[in-house]
């Protein structure tokens, strides 16, 4: 008999490398939790989404001899936020999304943030073209399609509005091509499903622009896994990261559990990235580190309408963003969109705002109040007095029937039917709230950050749109922040990978003319392709 098992009377350990059992002496075998030794790492990522796959890549390419492990509670990767039903799949480049152009009190209209937003995605492209040409991944247009990206208004302010956000984007190099219109018989040719018996008894204009994509953010987060695996990363689903500290001699110790087993794992790390999406404010606080305190968040979740009928769907092809009601959260922008997931175009509508305490679909419904600290409640208890006008929104929201959220669609898709349509939960989002000087206490945060130990340790990502589009924007960022020891050397290897890395594109309209059409081609996003896909 095998030295590992021992004989049966004697009551002895029986071990394996992910269970341990007791053997009694009547032979009953009985499942047990257990601790394991310790296991060292150079860097540890929690969460298997699309930030942890970008950093993961990133670092394998600067620094291919670290050793880097993943923790996933899921049973893979891109589960969560990444995964394509949870997110609208928008490669967001301001190209079409009103929020991010705001109008200031003399009629003009700010774009900074517009060109910012679409540096960053050209960030993004440009990483994932050196990844193809690599050919560390493939097949592009299994994560990645061209789709034009309209802005669609109704009313003369807003007409007016486009056509000054139009004036002001057109004329700048990022958004080159950009059309506006409108002509009743111009955007039935853009539009023909949303024009289609429309009366046109108030004013209507879009803009339009052909270099637009949708992304399937978990498609892209799958293939960049299945490489990292490749390179020895040591990938392990089904494990939840319980607890972590710091060690005396500046490592952090990880206590994982996995959970087919019960056993408890034990893990030491130089580095830990946290981008777990909701799960990360949880992490963070765990940390204890200084730069975790004070921040709270609140939980956001999504609801779209899916079109099930495939005559309706071949009648629209773009991505098409209305403007926010009053009181909304920036994630709550309708728009309607032709997605392609799993190699099948869809449509959906929306999102309606939905609320529930869970920070991740697959959370627990006590994740919002035990989230609430000391070293927080303050700042909570500000947000939740400032943010009525929120509140009292997503309670609207959730009072929705199928046929008032229908009616929301029919503005967009007049004479839609009911049974063309269904309602499927997208993710959740955390948004973060904290102390700011321009917002004051409590302030309600709608984009992505990163929140970093002083020593550089530890980072955790916070927050919610434009999130995916940005990542590897993001995790450049956190690699300057937590590696500024390394950048030198690293420096270029990032611009062989981004060839705009350290320069402005807009200050650099060249280098984007030159960068663009190879970066187009690399991913499958040329004109010839383009036919190919409508």
């Amino acid at each position: 008999m095998r030295k590992d098992v021992g004989r049966l009377e004697t009551g002895l350990w029986r071990c394996r490398s992910e269970s341990a059992y007791i053997v009694s002496a009547n032979s009953r075998v009985r499942k047990v939790s257990m601790s394991y030794g310790q296991t060292s790492t150079d860097v540890v990522l929690i969460g298997a989404g699309i930030m942890s796959a970008t950093l993961g890549t990133l670092l394998k390419e600067l620094a291919p001899d670290w050793k880097i492990t993943v923790f996933e509670k899921l049973a893979r990767a891109g589960e969560e936020s990444s995964n394509e039903w949870n997110n609208a799949g928008t490669g967001h480049a301001a190209l079409c999304e009103l929020n991010y152009t705001v109008e200031r009190p003399d009629g003009s209209i700010d774009i900074s943030k517009a060109i910012k937003v679409n540096e960053q995605f050209q960030i993004s492209k440009q990483f994932w073209a050196y990844l193809v040409n690599s050919h560390l991944i493939r097949n592009p247009r299994d994560f990645i399609m061209p789709l034009p990206h309209l802005s669609y208004v109704r009313g003369e302010q807003n007409v007016q509005f486009l056509k000054r956000r139009f004036e002001a984007l057109s004329s700048h190099p990022l958004f080159h091509g950009m059309e506006f219109s409108d002509d009743p018989g111009k955007l039935k040719e853009w539009l023909p499903l949303m024009m289609k018996n429309r009366s046109f008894t108030e004013p209507v204009a879009a803009t339009k622009i052909n270099s637009g994509t949708d992304v399937n953010f978990g498609a892209l987060t799958r293939m960049l896994f299945d490489h990292l695996k490749a390179q020895q990363v040591d990938v392990h689903y089904k494990h939840s990261v319980t607890h972590m500290k710091r060690t005396r001699d500046g490592l952090w110790e990880l206590k994982v559990k996995n959970l087919d087993t019960g056993a408890v794992e034990h893990h030491t790390a130089k580095f830990v990235f946290i981008g777990a999406g909701g799960g990360s404010l949880h992490l963070l606080q765990k940390s204890g580190i200084p730069e975790g305190k004070r921040i709270g968040g609140f939980p956001v979740s999504g609801i779209f309408l899916v079109c099930n009928n495939p005559e309706v769907v071949q009648q629209h092809h773009a991505k098409v963003y209305g403007k926010a009601s009053v009181g909304a959260p920036p994630m709550s922008v309708p728009h309607l969109d032709t997605r392609f997931i799993d190699n099948r175009k869809s449509l959906l509508f929306g999102p309606f705002a939905g609320f529930s305490p869970k920070f991740l679909k697959t959370g627990s419904v006590f994740d919002l109040i035990t989230s609430v600290k000391p070293h927080n409640l303050l700042t909570m208890l500000a947000a939740g007095v400032k943010e009525m006008a929120l509140t009292k929104y997503l309670i609207q929201q959730l009072m929705l029937s199928k046929e008032q959220r229908m009616n929301e669609l029919r503005e967009f898709i007049p004479g839609a039917k009911s049974e063309d349509w269904e309602l499927v939960v997208a993710g959740q989002r955390v948004q973060v709230i904290k102390d700011t000087v321009e917002g004051g206490k409590g302030t309600l945060q709608f984009g992505t950050e990163v929140v970093s130990a002083a020593d550089g340790s530890v980072a955790a990502l916070l927050g919610a749109s434009p999130g995916a589009s940005t990542a590897v924007h993001v995790m450049l960022e956190v690699i300057k922040k937590c590696f500024p020891q390394h950048l030198k050397a690293w420096e270029p290897k990032i611009k062989e990978m981004i060839p705009s890395y350290g320069l402005s594109l807009s200050e650099n309209p060249h280098l984007f003319r030159q960068i663009d059409p190879e970066t187009a081609k690399a991913l499958g996003l040329t004109e010839e392709k383009r036919a190919i896909v409508i």
